[in-house]
């Protein structure tokens, strides 16, 4: 029984998590054979606040765009 586990960002609509989680069934099926029913996708949204890079959250960046937008 494959288990895959995805993490990504907050934000996303519900159709875009749906086709992830038919493209990576399918993926797990065609790559090692896997019954679909086996198969368990396992998706964790964070806050963007909670996810930095180089010392700067998502969120933190972002901010800073949009003030440099105004």
């Amino acid at each position: 029984m494959p288990i895959i586990e995805v993490s990504m960002l907050e934000g996303r609509s519900t159709d875009d998590k749906e086709r992830l989680i038919r493209a990576l069934t399918d993926a797990a099926i065609t790559s090692i054979g896997a019954p679909r029913e086996s198969v368990r996708i396992i998706l964790r949204e964070m806050p963007t606040a909670h996810f930095a890079v180089g010392g700067q959250s998502f969120a933190a960046k972002a901010a800073a765009q949009a003030r440099k937008t105004e």
